[in-house]
């Protein structure tokens, strides 16, 4: 049981403007290698140009970036085209200003609201009579679109391209989901003296917010779970009206974005002293995170190949399993992230047999779940780079057993 509470100052503060506008600079440097890696791939592929269309890959590639949640109402702006030695960005007229200030090596095409108008001119421009497409990201009908206004050009599949592309992270970016996961780590800690029995998940969880965006976060990396007693068993609930009970867990999932670089932590609290029951669920899913960390702790200090994300999962899994009281989780281990919460690579049960990429950020979550009665996850990002020899946790509140002895007002049933 942890000794003392964890408080803000134990924890980096947010970083300054100097060191944004080094983040800036250096996104703007690695752009023309970044574009080069994807030229090679489509060379090999036999393809004369790539649509992307998701949000992470606009920002990497071009500088363009839609704000939270933008992408929703902004059409087809900030959709791109990388043709052999050209990077074509298009908009409407509500973001050809933004797009011509941050997309600057690249042609602002304002489109309007049409893209399949615009599509053959937009490729016959380029030339490309094979285009690869993000096709787990275009709906079937504006496939289906594009398809037809340009009836003698092939669409290409092409997904994962990209993905595989942004999981290898540059120093820069690891340092800006450290910042993320600083925020989120004071955030949690300022929240500390408030969490008492009787108050409520949804406000607890509008409270976390608050201290977050006031505390360093441009906005959330993803909607804020606060989950207590039985709701604990949700692995992804929703904060409701229910107060916090005594002598219940309570479960927070969240994180924070900076400079578009996203955090991701859980950390089950006890509000009093834990029930056997409980603390039983807890050690176990400790120990199951700390199987998974020693295995990829091992492959840094050795030297040797990294594991595959399978290989990983499975040893949290075994740890839960050797227990034998409790079930393991149901989903996937863990995660890459970035400007995406969710990216490669990926620790599950069905990943890819390939040893993990590196220099890499993922997660690594196990969690207990019991439907009716209580649910646990510790969640970390960690920092991998076989080369330079580096396995780190990102997150750096404590994963100590936190009890809250704060006055009661409810009791768990």
């Amino acid at each position: 049981m942890a000794s003392r509470l964890p408080v803000p100052a134990d924890f980096a503060p947010p970083p300054d403007a100097a060191t944004r506008a080094r983040w800036l600079e250096a996104d703007r440097a690695a752009r023309p290698a970044r574009l080069a890696s994807l030229r090679e791939r489509m060379a090999r592929e036999g393809v004369d140009a790539w649509f992307g269309v998701r949000p992470e890959h606009m920002r990497w590639l071009t500088g363009f970036a839609l704000g939270p949640g933008e992408k929703a109402s902004a059409g087809h702006s900030g959709e791109f085209l990388v043709g052999a030695e050209t990077v074509t960005v298009l908009v409407d007229s509500r973001y050809a200003i933004q797009a011509r200030r941050e997309a600057t090596d690249a042609t602002v095409d304002d489109i309007g609201y049409d893209l399949a108008g615009a599509w053959a001119r937009l490729l016959g421009s380029l030339g490309a009579r094979r285009v690869g497409m993000e096709a787990e990201a275009v709906p079937h009908a504006m496939w289906r679109q594009l398809a037809e206004a340009s009836p003698g050009v092939e669409l290409v599949a092409a997904d994962g391209w990209v993905e595989a592309m942004r999981a290898v992270k540059t120093p820069d970016e690891v340092e800006r989901i450290a910042a993320a996961c600083a925020v989120a780590d004071r955030a949690l800690a300022a929240l500390l003296p408030e969490v008492r029995a009787g108050v409520t998940e949804r406000d607890l969880a509008l409270r976390l917010e608050w201290l977050m965006r006031t505390g360093g976060a441009e906005c959330l990396a993803f909607d804020v779970a606060c989950l207590a007693g039985p709701e604990a068993a949700l692995p992804h609930g929703s904060p409701g009206d229910r107060p916090v009970l005594d002598r219940s867990v309570l479960l927070f999932d969240f994180g924070a974005q900076v400079e578009g670089y996203r955090s991701d932590m859980t950390r089950t609290l006890f509000i009093g002293e834990p029930t056997a029951r409980d603390l039983a669920v807890y050690e176990t899913v400790a120990r199951s995170q700390q199987a998974a960390l020693d295995l990829l702790a091992a492959a840094v200090r050795t030297g040797g190949a990294l594991p595959d994300g399978r290989s990983v999962d499975a040893a949290a899994r075994r740890a839960i399993e050797a227990d034998g009281r409790f079930p393991a989780y149901g989903h996937g281990l863990g995660h890459g992230i970035g400007l995406a919460t969710h990216e490669k690579p990926s620790l599950a049960r069905a990943a890819p047999e390939t040893p993990l990429p590196s220099p890499t950020v993922f997660s690594v979550e196990p969690g207990i779940y019991l439907e009716g009665q209580t649910g646990v996850r510790i969640e970390d990002l960690v920092h991998l780079d076989a080369a330079g020899g580096v396995f780190e946790a990102l997150t750096r509140f404590p994963k100590d057993v936190l009890a809250l002895r704060a006055p009661t007002i409810g009791t768990a049933a």
